[in-house]
């Protein structure tokens, strides 16, 4: 079975301590159901473009969020059906597995969900590599990293799914235990092509069954693409003969702690005092509605003309929408005739 190596650093029982905190102040926010929609619809959005751009899709965050939302893109096939499998898989992380253990066949369906219609040669499709392959920069023929033999690969794999499934395993913070898998299973490239998205949907699924990340808020696949020269570099970092992945922790670790920092300002703003402190509970709002409490969040008040200008309302539409909020006791006026604004109660 496989055995990691790694030790507790300052800085990753520090970052875990910040993470936990900033998970639980999400978790007890008082959000309604159409804010955690948006929410998981956007971090779902923004890791299927970040993991596909970590290995050359071309798309932009706009253009993944179009094809999400069933739109047309100018892009290549190949790009489009990258993006469009892995939304697929995250869209559906919860129905990857049945239980709570994690086995070959499910990565060996997820590689199969993630490179559909994507390979040169289909056959490579959810199948173990059976050519050796080098990683590296396909243009400047520079090789960053040579993975195991491919006979190798059935065992190495097999000795890590009886890890993940092992007690062992289990008793290690759930954000450990993905940084590890991650890791290992990048190492192993058991497969031709598609093992980075692969390992980042197993890291995915490992927080989601860990019960970290059920709502599916945090995007962590941001971090690794605005440094992608560092995510590649502290892969490489690690020993090949100690494979000790400490400094790799710290990063991934660190990595998680920025998404959900971000996630937990993103719910701040959207949690207003009114909101937070309501005696009568949460506040089924209409997305007009949570657009403008938002915009009122970010810009300190609102006035009938932003409303106008952000939905092309007429001045009547515009009046009904700041009506109703001002009777839900969600916003209140200030000021008088032109100097009129709305800001929250």
């Amino acid at each position: 079975m496989f055995e990691p190596r790694f030790r507790y650093t300052n800085k990753i029982v520090q970052l875990l301590t910040k993470i936990s905190a900033a998970r639980e102040a999400i978790l007890n926010s008082p959000l309604i159901p159409k804010w955690e929609v948006t929410l998981r619809r956007e971090a779902i959005i923004r890791s299927a473009h970040s993991s596909t751009s970590i290995e050359g899709n071309r798309l932009s965050l706009e253009q993944v969020s179009d094809l999400a939302q069933g739109r047309e893109v100018m892009a290549t096939r190949k790009d489009k059906r990258e993006v469009l499998n892995y939304l697929k898989v995250l869209e559906n992380i919860g129905n990857l597995i049945k239980g709570k253990s994690i086995y070959e066949k499910d990565i060996l369906n997820i590689h199969r969900m993630v490179t559909k219609d994507t390979l040169d040669n289909p056959n490579d499709c959810g199948v173990y590599r059976t050519r050796y392959v080098v990683v590296g920069n396909r243009l400047t023929g520079e090789v960053f990293f040579r993975p195991p033999k491919n006979e190798d690969v059935p065992k190495l794999i097999k000795g890590l799914f009886e890890w993940i499934n092992s007690e062992e395993a289990k008793e290690l913070d759930a954000i450990l235990e993905a940084g590890i898998v991650h890791y290992e299973f990048v190492r192993i490239h058991p497969f031709v092509d598609g093992n980075g998205r692969t390992a980042r949907v197993l890291a995915t699924l490992v927080l989601y069954l860990r019960g970290f990340d059920t709502k599916q808020f945090f995007c962590l696949d941001d971090y690794y693409d605005s440094d992608r020269q560092a995510y590649y570099r502290v892969l490489q970092s690690v020993d090949k003969k100690t494979l000790d992945v400490t400094r790799w922790l710290e990063y991934f670790v660190e990595g998680v702690n920025v998404s959900i920092e971000a996630v937990k300002e993103r719910v701040i703003k959207l949690s207003s005092e009114r909101l937070r402190k309501s005696k009568r509970g949460q506040i089924a709002l209409t997305e007009r509605q949570i657009r403008i409490v938002e915009f009122i969040n970010q810009n300190g008040k609102i006035t009938n003309r932003d409303v106008r200008e952000m939905f092309k309302l007429s001045d009547e539409g515009a009046l009904k929408e700041i009506k109703k909020l001002v009777k839900l006791e969600v916003i209140k006026s200030e000021g008088k005739g032109r100097s009129l604004y709305y800001i929250l109660w």
